[in-house]
């Protein structure tokens, strides 16, 4: 029996699901070439000399029941999140660091004021934990954008994970290293899977709720075939030419900061100053035992 032993950690899962949701007829991959020409594509150019890396973090304090007599209590997560944006060019330096708290719910509810800080209502869809942490997931892609503006511009921006709540930001690409859809068709994959340490795919269009341009690329040696592999996507609202020539100048720029597996347990996917972004605006949470304890002290206030 052969095999590979992925160098991801396994608390992490693996950087690449098993059972890829198939997106394959909402592709077009002849937007740089032809099927028939797809091929490992190096990059040229020393790449961006100043980087924004953008990345968000969220963390569920406490579940709560909201009492609505004469009907059931009403479920609502109480939620602590922090985005923040870090400039690399000669130095990395933190830009940008907001942290906020919400009390997410479809229930009446109001505010929770504690010693740690207000939990303000954000009305969310939905009464199970999988939507309310869809709401907590949305307000922390709101404060990235927020934190991105207030660091200002840069040649290239770094959003960690889909670009969607972040289209409106100049010059923004985004970070996708864990892979859980299946874009390519079946004849080009073996493309992706044998794809070299610091080339890229072609580009691809996919058109969803919105339009995007993504390619795929290998940061650095991997173990498995979806070690090292990330996919970038871009928005869609520019020629086809002016997306291969800013793919190129971001797969030029990445490998750069692709992580060791002796300070990132998931490496290489998790680039240098995401990780160090991760490390600080998770410090800015809190202490989560804290939160709770103030939160059981304002609910035996109200009583």
């Amino acid at each position: 029996m052969r095999y590979t032993v992925e160098n991801w950690d396994s608390d992490y899962g693996a950087p690449t699901d098993p059972e890829l949701d198939d997106a394959t007829q909402s592709v077009d991959v002849t937007v740089e070439m032809a099927v028939e020409q797809w091929r490992p594509l190096l990059p040229e150019g020393d790449g961006a000399h100043e980087v924004l890396f953008v990345d968000g973090v969220r963390r569920v304090d406490a579940s709560l029941w909201i009492e609505q007599p004469p009907d059931f209590p009403g479920f609502a997560l109480a939620a602590t999140y922090a985005a923040g944006a870090v400039r690399c060019n000669t130095k990395a330096v933190v830009e940008s660091a907001l942290v906020g708290r919400g009390l997410f719910t479809s229930a009446p509810a109001e505010d929770i004021d504690t010693r740690v800080g207000l939990y303000g209502v954000k009305a969310t869809k939905g009464s199970t934990s999988e939507e309310l942490w869809l709401g907590i997931q949305q307000r922390m892609g709101d404060l990235e954008a927020k934190a991105v503006h207030e660091a200002g511009g840069a040649e290239v921006v770094i959003v960690d994970g889909p670009l969607s709540h972040a289209r409106d930001i100049p010059n923004a690409v985004g970070y996708i290293k864990t892979q859980k859809v299946q874009y390519l068709p079946l004849e080009l994959r073996p493309i992706l899977t044998g794809l070299p340490t610091g080339h890229r795919t072609p580009l691809f269009l996919t058109t969803t709720s919105w339009s995007r341009y993504s390619w795929y690329l290998r940061l650095a040696n991997h173990s498995g075939p979806a070690g090292g592999l990330v996919r970038c996507e871009i928005d869609a609202d520019m020629a086809a030419a002016d997306a291969v020539r800013v793919a190129s100048h971001v797969s030029a720029t990445l490998p750069r900061y692709a992580s060791a597996r002796h300070k990132d347990p998931r490496a290489p996917q998790n680039l240098y100053p995401i990780g160090g972004l991760e490390r600080e605006l998770r410090h800015r949470l809190g202490d989560k035992e804290i939160a709770v304890r103030a939160l059981r002290r304002a609910a035996a206030a109200a009583g």
